[in-house]
């Protein structure tokens, strides 16, 4: 039975990579790490647990990296550092320089958990698991902005075309700048194949166009919720197709989803998610999604 590869958004997640926060975040200095005035250290490690109750609730398979208080406390938002393809691993290289260690620490986990490592991005090339999302099974769009850049998408294309896969960048707004995290996943949630969750104000106008030429269904957030929430109202992991996980506390959002009959489960996030700037589809890198 196979037990990697994730080349959609969607379907059903059978297995996952997290972290579960630990000293590296009780230790971290929020100026440093760029974490607002939400942050509590300590109930975000209890309102993580939310989230992990939640996965394995729909069965999944959580494949843990220990937290070893190696001081990266960032490296809770599993979904940066690689991506697992049908071939196996890829392993990225972080737009956040406090970051860099992360790739490899996903690497050893893989070794370990059977998944081979098809290569890793080098020199000058940027790529965050945060700014990719699956078209369909064959197309990767990546998000430029100041976390992934075009030689990192070169790359990616070097890498994945063997296997059928074409990436395609799209550059990104400046928005709040460079220290702050708008990643392609900021702005776009699929909730199905056919179904996304959007604020288009800051999605590219390129690929704008190309989801609706796919017949993409798109559910625009309300955006005084996501200015409320530091754009994590449009954070939504799906567990399987419309049957999703956000944080709690933007009822608009929510009621939008369920009126496309759409199942929303929630957590409490603020400390966590909004005071760090990642919500539930960042804490999870899916291993191996099926239907």
């Amino acid at each position: 039975m196979m037990k990697y590869g994730c080349q959609t958004m969607a379907a059903p997640m059978k297995r996952v990579l997290m972290r579960r926060p630990g000293e590296s975040l009780r230790n971290a200095d929020p100026v440093k790490w760029h974490y607002n005035e939400l942050f509590d250290a300590e109930k975000a490690i209890d309102q993580y647990q939310g989230l992990v109750d939640m996965v394995e609730q729909a069965g999944t398979e959580i494949v843990w990296i220990e937290d070893n208080d190696d001081g990266l406390s960032d490296a809770m938002f599993t979904r940066d550092a690689s991506l697992v393809v049908k071939a196996g691993a890829v392993l990225l290289r972080m737009g956040k320089s406090l970051r860099a260690e992360e790739p490899a620490l996903h690497g050893k986990v893989y070794e370990a958990a059977g998944i081979p490592v098809l290569g890793a991005l080098s020199g000058d090339a940027l790529v965050e698991g945060g700014d990719t999302i699956w078209l369909d099974e064959k197309t990767l769009v990546v998000g430029l902005g100041f976390r992934s850049n075009r030689e990192g998408v070169r790359q990616l294309n070097e890498l994945l075309n063997p296997h059928g896969i074409e990436v395609l960048g799209f550059d990104l707004p400046t928005w709040h700048g460079e220290e702050a995290c708008l990643h392609l996943m900021s702005v776009i949630s699929p909730l199905d194949k056919d179904l996304y969750l959007v604020f288009s104000p800051l999605i590219p106008a390129a690929l704008y166009s190309l989801m609706k030429q796919r017949g993409i269904q798109m559910i625009e957030a309300p955006s005084k919720e996501f200015t409320a929430s530091y754009g994590l109202n449009l954070n939504v992991m799906p567990l399987s197709p419309r049957d999703c996980v956000m944080i709690d506390g933007f009822p608009e959002t929510q009621a939008m989803m369920e009126a496309h009959k759409v199942k929303v489960r929630t957590f409490e996030g603020d400390a966590l998610c909004m005071a760090c700037e990642g919500g539930p589809t960042c804490l999870t890198n899916p291993i191996l999604r099926e239907a």
